[in-house]
């Protein structure tokens, strides 16, 4: 089965001049075997007045054979670009341009993790690649429209987010990601 990780759909822009930070698809696959690539995962949340956590989004995609997956917000962070672009791009590429993140302050992450292309090394799998992700909790507050190859955005309770059903619907090991990005807010129960 093909893993989507942070950008697996996303296209190489066929003119490299016109924006510096894409690279071709055969530029992309030798680089995938020889360097770790960055990356940043958002888990989208709904918060109160209080900064608690009410609800989470989980995207819902296809797979090429046709399987239904769950998976966060992902992409590769391009060259000269910061995180807190790379954030806000994929955010609206991913949730639309009218769900108005609220990017941290900081950029320091809840987590990072290591995606390797053998099973075993982490929680964490991505058969095409070695990939370090930069994980956020980014809180929402728009409307979220999925887009590119999300099919929907679930939202749940943090209860429903952590169970096990959910985890076992979600690619290379995300499911552990989004109880890691639960707890980093205190909504691990």
């Amino acid at each position: 089965m093909a893993v989507r990780t942070p950008d697996a759909d996303e296209p190489d822009d066929p003119q490299p001049a016109a924006t510096p930070g894409w690279l071709s698809d055969i530029e992309l696959e030798q680089i995938r075997h020889r360097l770790p690539l960055l990356y940043v995962e958002a888990v989208p949340v709904r918060v109160d007045g209080l900064g608690v956590v009410t609800e989470v989004g989980v995207l819902l995609r296809a797979t090429a054979t046709g399987q239904m997956t769950r998976t966060l917000v992902s992409g590769r962070v391009m060259y000269g670009e910061t995180l807190r672009d790379a954030l806000f791009r994929h955010l609206e590429k991913d949730l639309g341009p009218m769900a108005f993140p609220l990017l941290p302050a900081s950029p320091v992450p809840f987590h990072v993790a290591e995606y390797f292309p053998l099973p075993g090394l982490s929680p964490f799998t991505d058969e095409r690649q070695h990939a370090v992700a930069l994980a956020y909790v980014v809180p929402v507050t728009g409307t979220c429209e999925p887009r590119q190859d999300a099919l929907e955005l679930t939202w749940m309770t943090p209860v429903e987010a952590q169970s096990d059903a959910v985890a076992d619907e979600m690619e290379g090991g995300r499911g552990t990601l989004l109880r890691m990005a639960l707890a980093s807010v205190g909504g691990l129960i």
